[in-house]
């Protein structure tokens, strides 16, 4: 390793272990060996080497659990690789395809004569299903063998933050749309309440793996075989009767006839192959729906700004960005079928609506007119307010160029936020779409009024819950109303000083919509303007779902109990959108009403929406689920990032009801219980010693129920203003779950050793450049969050999904830092929001390429439009940023927050305390 004075440091590893390599017997992941041996590790040569990781002992056998790097990705473990799983040629949900790269299940095919779910990778799969009746008696036909339950000592074997990117215990259909908080599910209601464990559904209806995936199946046809019982969707899992004229629903058993045209191509006039239909062969379809699915013609996408022109909001230079934005963003909002529609509305202490003439007309410049009655706003030209693109596309542009200098000179503070609201509603409750708001000033004027109620004495006692609170009852009432007419809310709020987040952001949240909250926002600042102009011509170029409603069924005996989301739930069972947007999550728990008899469960969730070129679709995403009686199988399949999005949701609700404390406090009974659970009913009363027993699936989740308690929405200080509190807490309840496990528990990298010293032969040399097979940027292995991950040499990225730093540790070398930011010295870098200089250096391209890569959540399938800002920190340098950026190491102990050691410490005595074994 060179030192600090020979070059770029290399990243230390205090906690290596020396392993023989010459015990493996060659490629891919070793089997564990006998009680007390030496896991095998990748084949390297008859020599030893040095990993960084650590032999985790699980029941008396090691197995390797944390990522080995190759080729730039990750080896995950096979948590249903083991000894003891069912021999070759028996039906076994646990055995995962021998690919590298982590365990991807595959999509179950069809045999041309039958009906059977099959796939070459699966193994025997097929024996437990492809007869599968589904009246079926469990007891006469033995059970699927589940995933092995590894136990795992979780204080004596150091958690890597590389577990959290491992998939979950393995179940059949792919996990990217709809993940289950349970892999096996219960099948009674008194075994998961002893389990002590939520059984729910992570649904992000239009996430992806990747962007270069396939696309959805989508069924042209307008042929759609649903249950005339449940109105289940044929599905994969169906079966077929009576020489296939008939088919049997998989969620409640009954035969139904199938549609005449099924087996017949309309377009070309010729029989069809049944089993080539894409609702036959995928877990994720998307239908065209047939004119009866529509209750009037599929509405077109609108659009309706509604701009904050008083004095704050032209001065810190909003209204110049947004208009410019929109402008050059004119191209990228969807318009295919031509009938988008575009509609202005100013707001200060009066309404200002803009009429904007056709291409071609005489006079092609809009006319302003003003509003000053607030009470009951009229709209004065109905007819002209909301315009069609493609048909005053020029005269747009005009006034858009044209907008910034209407009101440069204005000294006007108001807004009449509540009425314009109201205005807007009215000009487009007629055919729908999108409020699209966008201000810098607390709503001072009118209904919705809004005082400023900010109190630091409140911050960090029981009275902050108040400031959490919505002020004015105008903003829920009026989002449950504008969903009632297909008109969704985004809220776009840069203020300065108080805005009141917790009011405003009621609007999205029963309206389907988002908000997105810039404190201290100024567009002279460069980093502020580009980091807007980019979301927000994201945003608009997005295409979201229109007038959707969203519906989970299953099987007879499982019922859709609670939602948790941005929407309005309409009825028990449905949850309405007025807009459907790409880049959040939702949760749906599910209650076990009846004893489940069925060798599999299934739960289908669709999706009603019309697309922004105006054609009515059908999304259906069918998960299939075995079941168990076995307590060990349902915590072995557990999956614990769905169980942290899950109780993430539960934790908001608690706060917004019963306050901060009470929230932070049952995330701690809820661990505290699992705890107890297992070790009560699974590890015979058995601490461990001094140690902490969890299932190895489970291992993460007492650290992220942590960061969860630590993430700066629950999080107990006196620090923390209510609208960064409350901004906080609306991304805990929406963001997608890759977005959300990052957000609660971030990610570290390395980046002053991305280019390998010449006496590491072994380091992987591609980090930051691009991966020649996925097209991609390899990243670093990702480091645990905390301050004893860093080197006081080093060059660290550190980054939770919404906010990036770059650490440069006290001792860098003046050659590290002149290489990637051209600078002589750490003392001449400027510290706070910065952009990477391009340097013609090997590291600037890769830092540059690494930083890029990490704010690219699209790459993740998650959709989502936000760039997160980079700020440059010195570990000797200001304390106000050094301490911000210390705040994301959530496994130390910082202002109020236990340590990780601390936390797990504390929750192991309350198991130990409450747990009483029988006499």
């Amino acid at each position: 390793m060179a030192t600090p004075q020979q070059g770029y440091p290399q990243h230390g590893q205090p906690q290596q272990e020396e392993y023989d390599a010459s015990q493996h017997d060659g490629g891919g992941v070793a089997s564990p060996g006998p009680p007390g041996a030496t896991p095998a590790l990748p084949n390297q040569g008859k020599k030893k080497r040095h990993y960084a990781g650590q032999a985790y002992e699980f029941g008396g056998e090691q197995m390797r659990h944390w990522p080995a790097q190759a080729q730039g990705g990750y080896q995950a473990p096979s948590y249903g690789s083991h000894p003891a799983s069912p021999a070759p040629g028996t039906p076994g949900f646990g055995q995962p395809a021998p690919n590298v790269g982590g365990y991807q299940p595959p999509e179950p095919g069809y045999p041309a004569q039958g009906g059977a779910p099959q796939h070459p990778n699966i193994g025997a799969v097929t024996q437990g299903m492809g007869a599968m009746s589904m009246t079926q008696n469990p007891q006469a036909q033995g059970r699927l063998p589940m995933n092995q339950l590894y136990p795992t000592d979780i204080m004596n074997a150091p958690l890597n933050v590389s577990e959290l990117d491992l998939p979950p215990p393995p179940i059949i259909l792919p996990p990217n749309y709809v993940r289950s908080t349970l892999n096996a599910v219960p099948t009674t209601y008194n075994l998961l309440k002893k389990s002590r464990l939520p059984f729910a559904l992570v649904i992000q209806p239009y996430g992806a793996l990747h962007d270069h995936e396939d696309p959805v199946p989508i069924v042209p046809d307008q042929v759609i075989a649903r249950c005339r019982r449940c109105r289940s969707y044929i599905n994969p899992f169906a079966t077929f009767l009576d020489q296939g004229h008939r088919w049997r629903c998989n969620m409640c058993n009954l035969t139904n006839e199938v549609p005449q045209a099924f087996d017949w191509d309309a377009a070309s006039q010729k029989q069809l192959d049944r089993w080539a239909r894409p609702e036959l062969n995928h877990s994720v379809v998307e239908f065209v729906a047939p004119q009866e699915y529509m209750v009037r013609p599929p509405q077109p996408l609108v659009y309706l700004f509604l701009l904050d022109v008083s004095y704050a909001a032209v001065t810190n230079g909003l209204l110049a960005t947004a208009a410019r934005c929109i402008l050059e963003s004119l191209d990228r909002i969807p318009n295919a079928d031509r009938r988008t529609r575009l509609g202005f509305l100013a707001v200060d202490s009066g309404l200002h609506y803009f009429s904007i003439p056709q291409d071609g007309s005489e006079n092609s410049d809009a006319s302003m007119m003003v509003v000053s009655d607030l009470d009951e706003p009229f709209l004065p030209t109905p007819q002209d307010l909301l315009v069609t693109l493609a048909e005053c596309r020029q005269n747009i542009e005009s006034f858009l160029s044209k907008l910034q200098d209407m009101f440069a000179s204005t000294q006007n503070a108001g807004s009449c936020m509540g009425p314009a609201l109201r205005a807007g509603h009215k000009m487009i409750s007629s055919v729908g779409g999108k409020l699209t708001v966008l201000s810098s000033t607390l709503p001072n004027i009118g209904v919705g009024k809004l005082e400023m109620r900010e109190d630091k004495k409140l911050l960090g006692t029981t009275k902050e819950n108040g400031l959490l609170q919505t002020q004015n009852s105008f903003y829920k009432s009026f989002a449950v109303e504008c969903s009632k007419n297909q008109v969704s809310i985004d809220m776009f709020l840069f203020s300065s000083s108080y805005q009141d987040v917790a009011s405003l952001s009621n609007l999205p949240r029963y309206t389907g919509g988002q908000t997105y909250f810039y404190p201290g926002w100024n567009a002279a600042k460069g980093e502020d303007a580009i980091k807007f102009a980019r979301e927000f011509s994201d945003y608009l170029s997005a295409e979201i779902g229109l007038e959707a409603v969203l519906r989970v069924r299953a099987t007879t005996g499982l019922r859709m109990s609670t939602f948790y989301g941005n929407f309005f739930n309409r009825s028990s069972d449905l949850c309405a959108f007025p807009a459907f947007p790409r880049d959040q999550g939702y949760v749906v728990e599910v209650a076990i009403d009846e004893t489940l008899t069925k060798n599999v469960v299934c739960l289908q969730s669709a999706v009603l929406h019309t697309t922004c070129n105006g054609e009515r679709r059908i999304r259906v995403m069918t998960l299939a689920l075995p079941t168990t009686q076995n307590l060990a199988d349902v915590y072995a399949s557990a999956d614990q990032a769905a169980i942290a999005t899950t109780f993430s949701h539960k934790a908001v609700e608690r706060a917004l009801g019963s306050g901060l404390e009470a929230a932070r406090d049952a995330l701690q009974a809820k661990i505290v219980e699992l705890l107890q659970t297992y070790r009560k009913e699974l590890a015979g009363g058995n601490m461990g010693g001094a140690g902490l027993q969890f299932p190895a699936n489970l291992r993460c989740l007492p650290a992220l129920f942590l960061g969860l308690r630590k993430n700066i929405g629950l999080r107990q200080s006196a620090q923390i203003p209510s609208d960064m509190r409350s901004a906080a807490l609306c991304l805990l309840s929406t963001l997608p779950l890759p977005l959300l496990i990052q957000y609660v528990y971030p990610k570290v990298y390395s980046l002053h050793d991305v280019i390998p010293s010449e006496d590491d032969e072994h380091a992987p040399t591609n980090i930051g450049l691009v991966d020649d097979n996925t097209g991609e940027t390899v990243m670093p292995r990702p480091l645990n969050p905390s301050s004893q991950s860093l080197l006081p040499y080093g060059l660290y990225l550190i980054d939770d999904g919404q906010t990036q730093f770059l650490w440069v540790g006290r001792e860098a070398v003046d050659a590290l830092v002149h290489d990637v930011f051209e600078v002589p010295d750490r003392q001449h870098l400027k510290v706070g929001k910065t952009t990477l200089p391009v340097i013609d250096t090997d590291i600037n391209e890769r830092v540059r390429a690494i930083v890029e890569k990490s704010r690219d959540h699209r790459s993740r399938g998650v959709g989502s439009i936000i760039v997160p800002h980079l700020y440059l920190v010195r570990e000797d340098g200001e304390p106000g940023m050094r301490l911000w950026a210390q705040s994301m190491f959530v496994e130390d102990r910082a202002d109020q927050g236990v340590s990780l050691q601390q936390w797990l410490g504390t929750i192991r005595e309350r198991s130990a305390i409450s747990y009483r074994p029988s006499q």
